[in-house]
């Protein structure tokens, strides 16, 4: 049997996947309140143009639009990859709970890759679950820059 995190990573999965279909790099995320999806977001950078266009930032906009609030106490993030150091601030910022990822990035990622912020003193500590479908997760990226190598 699948658990919670899991089946939310796959719908995390199939943002990623809008992604990549835009020749974005194929990251997803959903963030969940109470069982219930209240944000989603995909990579946008070079769609939208814009630096914060990130899959993490995108949810947890629409989760504080859905929810009605800044503050996301109660609410846990599913994304493919290890989350940055903007994403990671965002969500320390915002007080979620909890963060799963899917795949780590040792040359990026906010929370044990390359530097681990979680670990900081600050007033706000988030929940961190990692791997969860690390294969799907780190396949997606994989296939993803092989074809832009092949492209070169």
């Amino acid at each position: 049997m699948e658990d919670a995190d899991e089946r939310f990573m796959r719908e995390a999965l199939s943002f990623a996947d809008q992604a990549s279909a835009l020749g974005e790099v194929p990251v997803g995320a959903v963030a969940v309140h109470q069982g219930t999806i209240v944000g989603c977001g995909s990579n946008r950078r070079e769609t939208d143009r814009d630096p914060l266009a990130h899959a993490e930032m995108r949810a947890l906009s629409e989760a504080a639009r859905e929810l009605g609030r800044w503050r996301l106490d109660g609410v846990s993030l599913f994304v493919t990859l290890e989350p940055c150091a903007m994403c990671v601030g965002a969500m320390l910022q915002a007080r979620i709970d909890r963060v799963v990822y899917g795949t780590e990035s040792p040359k990026a990622g906010a929370l044990g890759g390359l530097v681990d912020l979680n670990a900081l003193p600050h007033n706000h500590r988030l929940q961190v679950r990692a791997k969860v479908l690390e294969v799907e997760c780190a396949e997606r990226l994989t296939r993803f820059f092989q074809g832009l190598r092949q492209d070169v």
